[in-house]
């Protein structure tokens, strides 16, 4: 197996499933008319309602939507099953599922005055499941906001020559909507300029590291300088661990992948003894870093911070596709060598890992199914597109035929980022999280500049990457999470509709997650909450194509096959929580609260979207019975 396979199969699936199956459905069942007026044009306000390009908008969509999911999901699913169950999921899941939801949700929205999911379920499903909707989305956000802060916090404080990349993101995004918003400068010019800084920031970071062979022996300038701030403050606790965690699936990125015998090797972070991971104050400092990097996403007018830097990280983002892609499809025809001298296009890693189908005592249990559908979180389906294209993308649609190729269109270029992560564990072998991805994308760099750019260069570049595709959507999080808390409670306590408020106390509770969470667990219940999302999203729209009297087929399956294995993932996820950590004698008392937190959560996310199921079927055999909508909540949701 090589990686001009995966191109090449890609494409096709990715060419038949978007030009032979999601045409059709635009034009026969939502017939897409380009002549009805949209939400942005019919309540235009310049904030939340402004017709866009598609091309500008597909951009945005995209940039929004891709973050560690697409990334880190395949990478995780490789190590335990092999490349061949994720490439298969990918592929299938993306051509009858994923583009599915992102595309109807936003239809669903746009035919619905651009109301979100939870006002809209208000009017055809039941006024009790939009508060039920609120609880499940904030708690499901959180979990999203806790999974990404807990990886990019474990890579910024292992990796000294990442973060001066993302201090000059955020400068160059704040001296992006001066020039384009303030100085009227041109778009061209701001571009080359701002996603120029950003770039060469991320050079920086790794210039001027000693490697001995592929052994890093010492930091650059930038890497020194990063280093001794980390060492400032672990000396708080005497460089000694806050306190350690463990993870039984080794896809911690702090945890080093196995070396060439299969054994990991210890680091100052990681014990391969105990397979403890040590918490260092370090550590607690990114993620504060993280945190005010996203208060000013989630709080400053969004044409200030949070678009320019998303824009910045799209620019990143395809740069970082479309070279490693010209890499993936060189390697196997130059037969180019890593410096290990292995073949650059040649799979590593396993096409297919067993794992036990019958669980066994203090275990964790990872079953092929349900667990490979939620590990692999986006890329094949994702909840947060349907929330965020219903309550973001639709209302800047300026005309209904343009919901395909943003909506379609983004998902599938997103199934691009993830068959690239996914092929970048299979040339790097197992290791887990951004690390793996670095690696890969280190080797086809390599590759892709016939061998000009220095793999260990190329994965230090890989590493900046990784981190500014997460981060530009982290902020995005934040944002819909103190705009969630605030509808859900604003009402009952007034302190909350303070946007300042709500985005700290949504802070404070994931700073909790984070550091009281397993990170596979967590990234595993992230994983059944953002699949369960997109089944509950996929359950508005089956209703509202039942409502309407169209035939609501190629959603009503996609919506039962999810719904049930999230709903069997999170069971699983909980279980794996009890027996690994909960109960099980010698762990610290910080994961054992941890997990207890996340079986909670589990137990109410279960409830929750049983819920809405059951008056999601209600309403399906009503609407089948000939019952009409009621009258849609006065503002709700815009």
């Amino acid at each position: 197996m090589n990686t001009l396979f995966v191109v090449i199969i890609g494409a096709v699936v990715i060419w038949a499933a978007y030009n032979l199956y999601a045409r059709r459905i635009d034009k026969n069942i939502i017939q897409a008319n380009a002549s009805k007026a949209t939400p942005a044009k019919m309540y235009m306000d310049g904030v939340d309602f402004m017709p866009a390009s598609r091309n500008v908008l597909y951009g945005y969509h995209f940039k929004s939507i891709a973050a560690a999911g697409p990334i880190v999901g395949p990478i995780t699913a490789a190590n335990l099953w092999g490349w061949l169950p994720s490439l298969a999921w990918l592929l299938i899941g993306v051509s009858f599922i994923g583009w599915v939801s992102d595309y109807s949700a936003i239809m669903l929205s746009v035919r619905n005055d651009g109301n979100s999911l939870s006002a809209t379920a208000h009017k055809l499903i039941a006024p009790r499941t939009r508060t039920i909707m609120f609880v499940f989305i904030f708690f499901y956000l959180l979990l999203v906001a806790g999974a990404f802060v807990g990886i990019l916090a474990a890579i910024l404080s292992a990796r000294p020559d990442v973060p001066f990349g993302i201090l000059m993101l955020a400068v160059a995004g704040l001296l992006a909507s001066q020039m384009l918003y303030k100085w009227k400068m041109s778009l061209p010019l701001v571009t080359l300029i701002v996603v120029g800084i950003a770039i060469v920031a991320m050079v920086l970071g790794p210039a001027g590291r000693v490697y001995e062979g592929a052994v890093l022996k010492e930091e650059g300038p930038v890497g020194k300088a990063v280093q001794g701030i980390n060492t400032a403050i672990n000396g708080i606790s005497g460089g000694q661990a806050l306190y350690q965690v463990t993870d039984p699936t080794f896809a911690d990125p702090r945890i080093p992948p196995p070396g060439a015998d299969g054994k990991r090797a210890s680091t100052p972070i990681y014990n391969a003894e105990s397979n403890l991971v040590s918490t260092m104050p370090s550590y607690l400092f990114w993620v504060l870093f993280l945190f005010v990097f996203s208060y000013l996403g989630a709080n400053l007018p969004i044409w200030r911070f949070a678009q320019p830097v998303n824009y910045i990280g799209f620019w990143v983002s395809l740069i970082t596709i479309v070279i490693s892609g010209f890499g993936m499809i060189v390697a196997p025809l130059t037969g180019i060598t890593d410096a290990s001298g292995a073949p650059i296009g040649a799979f590593a890693l396993d096409a297919v890992k067993a794992q036990p189908w019958v669980p066994q005592g203090g275990v964790a249990w990872q079953p092929l199914w349900p667990m490979l559908f939620v590990t692999i979180a986006c890329g094949s389906i994702s909840g947060w597109h349907a929330l965020f294209g219903s309550v973001g993308t639709a209302r800047q649609l300026e005309y209904e035929t343009d919901g395909l190729p943003v909506g379609g269109g983004a998902m599938f270029t997103e199934n691009v980022l993830a068959l690239l992560a996914l092929t970048a564990v299979s040339i790097a072998g197992a290791g887990g999280g951004g690390g793996r991805f670095a690696a890969g994308v280190g080797k086809l760099m390599n590759a892709a500049t016939f061998g000009a750019l220095p793999e260990v260069f190329g994965t230090a570049l890989g590493f900046g990457a990784f981190v500014v595709i997460v981060l530009t959507v982290v902020q995005l999080v934040f944002r819909v999470m103190r705009v969630t808390l605030t509808e859900w409670v604003g009402d009952t306590f007034a302190a909350v509709r303070n946007m300042h408020v709500s985005s700290i106390i949504s802070m404070i509770l994931t700073l909790a997650l984070v550091l009281t969470g397993t990170w596979v667990y967590l990234w595993q219940l992230f994983g059944a909450a953002n699949q369960l999302m997109a089944a509950l999203s996929l359950l508005v729209v089956t209703v509202w194509l039942k409502s309407e009297k169209r035939n609501a087929a190629y959603a009503l399956w996609p919506t039962v096959f999810m719904y049930i294995t999230t709903l069997a993932a999170t069971a699983v996820t909980a279980r794996n929580l009890y027996e690994t950590i909960a109960i099980k004698a010698g762990m610290g008392g910080i994961s054992v609260i941890g997990a207890w937190a996340m079986i909670v959560v589990s137990a109410l996310l279960l409830v929750a979207a049983l819920f809405i199921g059951y008056d999601g079927w209600k309403a399906y055999r009503r609407y089948a019975s000939g019952a009409k909508p009621t009258t849609a909540p006065a503002a709700t949701g815009k």
